[in-house]
């Protein structure tokens, strides 16, 4: 797992000053620079308008006696869309808009659980529930 960190820690910059030159070409560089930051923004304002919906989705089914398991996924994947968003990049921020919406998400949401349960098969992920009451 460290190995694929480093790796991603060294590739994902690379990647993303390519893509930088490759459209500063194309629209040039002002533009570039000014769509970075628009993205930024935009992806600022859809991190507060899925986030705050996504807490009050949890916050009723709770108030219905109901585990927000899938609300929690959601929080945590909007969470890591918004912070992608805020690093300055093009493939940084396609991955973290389709983090945001809820369409897309979904698909990342059955990758994720699948992932999950498979952990959670192999001994990999362990669960603590605590002492009975």
């Amino acid at each position: 797992m460290r190995k694929w960190m480093w790796a991603l820690l060294l590739i994902i910059p690379v990647i993303e000053l390519f893509g930088f030159i490759l459209m500063s070409d194309w629209i040039g560089a002002g533009k570039t620079l000014l769509l970075m930051i628009l993205t930024s923004l935009i992806g600022i304002a859809m991190l507060q308008f899925e986030g705050r919906k996504v807490l009050i989705d949890a916050k009723s089914e709770m108030e219905r006696g109901k585990v927000p398991g899938r609300k929690m996924v959601d929080g945590l994947f909007i969470f890591v869309g918004g912070f992608l968003l805020l690093i300055p990049g093009f493939i940084t921020d396609l991955i973290g808009f389709t983090l945001l919406f809820p369409v897309t998400r979904s698909v990342y949401r059955l990758f994720f659980l699948g992932w999950l349960e498979k952990k959670m098969r192999n001994g990999s992920i362990k669960f603590y529930r605590g002492p009975k009451k």
